[in-house]
């Protein structure tokens, strides 16, 4: 007798989720000229010889019967601007073909346009599988467009890129370990955002100090207006803070105006920096957002190059009202592991930093 499975359909279809893949349509034609089309990630290649890809469809799906008796299919690879496109072929009606400009390919199959590719096949043979059909198909004609192709998984639709750790990439090259850092923070702030809806920013040490390169809007953002290129300063926000904390006393007089933090020469400077250097983060409270009157908390934490220099700063920004931005809280503890992650992968390994920022004197030209 087979082992009963301990797990239910939906716990083995958010497995088969993670599973990340590219996105299809399969059209086919009926004997009567009929179009049928359907959205599928379930095609996969075969052989290269002879050339023979495969995809399943359900049973059920009202199209079916169509291609169960199609001697010939096309599998269109969409691109990454047909999300739309994917969602008209994925559900039923009679109307998928309404609107939309084909080409016909051999024995009257449509093929879409503007597809990533195309390849237009025979079939070859019908496998049962459970509750879908298994289709065979010899590739006997393809093409291509320099167009990157729609990626999903999780049950979401997602972008395809190369990836940053790739070819050597996992010790980037000191010059170029920002621009890497600038990739892997934009990715690593929308990922925050889409599971705490927390307002986000990326920042960089510019020329004359903290600077927001990229803004990660929640679904009721801080404001209205996020500026790019907006330049902070260093002792008075959390981002300023995560930055002085792992930056030479030199490298924050080079860049910081002139006595735009001279009310920071009050109080214990070296134990602030020590704080968020303990931490692993820096917090500012109780500050108005840019030209508003809305007041905020902060969280920043300082990404790190394999010198233990803050390359740059992933900042959340949010209405002191709700987020309370704690120290010790869920989103701080990921917003803190996510820094250790980037610093890791930028080359960075404890106890190898350069000498912090000691003094705000030093910073200021004091």
């Amino acid at each position: 007798m087979p082992d009963a499975p301990l797990f239910d359909s939906r716990d083995l279809r958010r497995v088969l989720g993670t599973f990340v893949t590219g996105v299809t349509v399969v059209t086919t034609s009926d004997d009567e000229g009929q179009f049928h089309g359907v959205t599928a990630n379930s095609f996969s290649s075969v052989s290269l010889d002879p050339p023979l890809v495969l995809w399943s469809q359900a049973v059920k799906s009202h199209s079916h019967s169509a291609f169960f008796k199609a001697e010939r299919f096309a599998v269109n690879i969409l691109a990454e601007d047909q999300i739309e496109l994917s969602k008209r072929f994925a559900k039923s009606s009679h109307e998928k073909f309404a609107g939309i400009d084909v080409d016909i390919g051999a024995g009257g199959v449509p093929l879409l346009r503007d597809c990533s590719a195309r390849l237009e096949c025979r079939v070859v043979s019908r496998v049962p599988g459970g509750d879908h059909t298994i289709y065979v198909g010899e590739v006997l004609a393809i093409d291509q467009a320099e167009r990157k192709p729609l990626v999903f998984g999780n049950g979401r639709y997602l972008l395809a890129d190369p990836h940053d750790m790739a070819d050597g990439a996992s010790s980037p090259d000191r010059r170029n370990a920002q621009l890497t850092a600038m990739r892997l923070g934009t990715r690593a702030i929308e990922r925050l955002v889409r599971r705490f809806d927390e307002t986000m920013a990326l920042a960089v040490w510019g020329a004359h100090g903290p600077t927001i390169t990229h803004w990660e809007p929640a679904s009721a953002p801080v404001s209205e207006a996020l500026p790019l290129g907006l330049i902070l300063p260093v002792a008075s926000t959390a981002t300023g803070l995560a930055f002085a904390a792992h930056l030479s006393p030199e490298a924050i007089a080079q860049t910081t105006l002139p006595d735009q933090d001279a009310g920071a020469r009050e109080g214990d400077w070296n134990e602030r920096l020590a704080e968020v250097r303990r931490q692993g983060l820096a917090r500012q409270g109780l500050e108005t957002f840019y030209r508003s009157e809305t007041l905020i908390n902060a969280l920043s934490a300082p990404v790190l190059d394999a010198d233990g220099r803050a390359v740059l700063a992933l900042t959340a920004v949010g209405e002191a009202s709700r987020f309370r931005a704690d120290l010790d809280g869920e989103f701080a503890r990921a917003l803190r592991e996510t820094a250790k992650d980037l610093s890791q992968r930028l080359g960075y390994e404890a106890g190898n930093s350069r000498e912090p920022a000691r003094r705000l004197a030093l910073a200021v030209g004091a």
